[in-house]
């Protein structure tokens, strides 16, 4: 595939830059405001929250890493650490004895109910504050079109 050479407007420019260095920045000025005041890092806090959301509390590993955007053996890691806290436990698939479950703990949702508030303050100082006048719906409609693009980078 070859597209002509296009140069970028002075708004484009600004626009990429700018995005470019919020994907650098945010994850993390909310993982160093989570882990000081939630005592969790975002990664932990994603991983909790996403089991929490899931039916039963408990999510297959494969599909908790792609929930989560990261590699089996990152979830691996992940999974490990916070089962060595009592947050999480690993169980044997039910549909299939080869594959293991992610299982939120009462601590786990005890935890995560703790660094809540920390996220959300966090959430709400980094980018809700920094968004004041502007659409949100059109905003969410623009990133959800990111997040959804066929990338082939992505795949």
């Amino acid at each position: 595939m070859s597209t002509a050479f296009r140069p970028l407007t002075p708004d484009e420019e600004m626009v990429v830059r700018a995005f470019a260095r919020v994907m650098h920045v945010l994850p993390r000025a909310i993982d160093a405001d989570i882990q000081r005041e939630g005592d969790l890092p975002l990664v932990g806090y994603t991983v909790l929250t996403r089991l929490s959301e899931a039916p039963g509390r408990h999510m297959r590993m494969t599909d908790l890493a792609a929930a989560c955007e990261v590699s089996l053996s990152g979830m691996t890691r992940i999974v490990t650490r916070l089962e060595a806290q009592g947050l999480v436990d690993r169980v044997a698939c039910d549909e299939d004895a080869r594959g293991l479950n992610a299982f939120l703990t009462d601590a786990g949702l005890a935890r995560l109910e703790q660094a809540r508030p920390a996220h959300l303050a966090s959430v709400r100082r980094h980018i809700l504050d920094q968004l004041e006048g502007v659409d949100l719906v059109q905003l969410a409609g623009a990133l959800q079109r990111f997040a959804t693009a066929d990338c082939p980078s992505a795949r």
